[in-house]
């Protein structure tokens, strides 16, 4: 049973039908949102119904979710852990840190959240071919979850993509277009294909149901710490979907009664590629900026959900903070060694955000803090390489072992 009433655009106000297939406000072309009968909801969901539901998946949140019921089969999405990190806590400077590990969903990474919401709304409108264009884990997950419900896919991401995520798209049986220049060209081709061959529209930062699932990790954080809500949430910003997904999940709970505030975003990105958190420090209009970053996920020169994303940030009383490249290959070694969690430069680059933020005395010592870890390292080894070098490469003799620990200990 769907609780959905409408969709709303954030930019003119009109609502319309929900139908599977929505992508852009078909009045003035803005960004629209996804709006549920709360009253609704709060009177058949709250705690003590999920603390009996058997279900562990995203789907264990139907009624904040934009379905008419849970689906029967595809893969498991959701249900990370979050882990409590008192080492890597103390080590930063902050009273209590948690750990959401996102690339444990079943392509390794976050968008398995929106993948799965688009596998589903496809089917719901009767497509048999979904498409999309991506920096790689969008893509990656997309031809997953797809080809576990049956689904065709076309991907379409900058030839700049990592070797790591371009393998998991043709493993999946994905057809792939690597296409030869920035995201904002790939999204752009994406989109003409796309409307030329009637394909099912997964470009998250254009279809509003993409953002509803990603949202299923805030409400994930919030049962997993049995609602009692972080002080801080840090986030790696990209094309806004992810932040605006993240605040909107905190915001559905705080709208149904089970919790009493929304945490503080803080918004990361990139030095070489900030266009978001410019905009929102500046308070001026987005601009386009170059993608300086070896953070592939979040080097999106032109974001195509800014709105969103900003409003996000505002709304949470939120922070904005960069970090260089060096800084993020700092922070996958420091994940590492402390959590024994490997994420991929995207995926920890709001964990050097947080660093940066307790240094810049952003926020306080005594705070609560959860950073998601957005995708699995082993979509891009040659980073990986980069962030801790090579190993001793030694002849088989004890005397080579000895010689390599006499040096280290110098």
């Amino acid at each position: 049973m769907s609780y959905i009433n409408c969709a709303r655009c954030i930019s003119c106000g009109q609502e319309i039908e929900a139908l599977p297939q929505l992508t852009l406000c078909p009045h003035c072309g803005g960004l629209l949102d996804v709006v549920y009968d709360y009253p609704r909801i709060s009177a058949r969901f709250n705690r003590g119904v999920l603390a009996n539901r058997v279900r562990r998946d995203m789907w264990r949140y139907a009624e904040l979710l934009p379905v008419e019921q849970a689906p029967a089969g595809g893969l498991a999405v959701g249900d990370t852990p979050l882990y409590d990190m008192p080492r890597l806590a103390e080590e930063i400077g902050i009273a209590k840190l948690y750990i959401k590990d996102e690339g444990l969903n079943p392509t390794a990474s976050m968008k398995d959240r929106a993948s799965a919401m688009a596998v589903v709304k496809a089917l719901e409108g009767g497509y048999d071919v979904i498409a999309c264009s991506s920096t790689g884990n969008a893509a990656s997950s997309l031809a997953g979850n797809a080809a576990a419900a049956g689904l065709k896919t076309y991907i379409f991401v900058p030839e700049r993509a990592p070797q790591g995520k371009l393998t998991q798209l043709l493993l999946y049986g994905a057809r792939v277009f690597a296409v030869r220049g920035d995201y904002q060209q790939t999204f752009r081709l994406s989109a003409e294909a796309i409307e030329q061959y009637g394909w099912y529209n997964r470009n998250a930062a254009i279809n509003p149901y993409l953002l509803e699932g990603k949202k299923t990790v805030a409400l994930e954080i919030a049962e997993q710490l049995q609602w009692q809500v972080p002080d801080y949430v840090a986030v790696a910003v990209g094309d806004g979907c992810t932040i605006a997904g993240v605040y909107k999940g905190f915001a559905d709970l705080l709208a149904v009664g089970i919790i009493d505030r929304i945490p503080r975003l803080l918004a990361v990105q990139a030095e070489g590629c900030c266009p978001i958190n410019t905009a929102y420090r500046e308070q001026r209009p987005l601009e386009a900026q170059p993608e300086n970053t070896l953070a592939d996920s979040i080097a999106v020169g032109w974001p195509r959900n800014p709105d969103k994303a900003l409003a996000a940030i505002r709304d949470s009383r939120g922070l904005t903070i960069e970090v260089s490249d060096e800084q993020i290959l700092a922070a996958m070694r420091l994940l590492g060694r402390s959590c024994g969690i490997f994420g991929e430069p995207a995926g920890v680059a709001a964990l050097a955000g947080l660093v940066k933020a307790r240094q810049q005395q952003l926020i306080p010592a005594d705070a609560t803090v959860v950073h998601i870890v957005t995708g699995n390292g082993l979509k891009d080894i040659a980073n990986g390489i980069k962030a801790v070098g090579q190993p001793h490469y030694v002849e088989p003799k004890l005397k080579a072992v000895q010689d390599i620990l006499d040096s280290i200990d110098t």
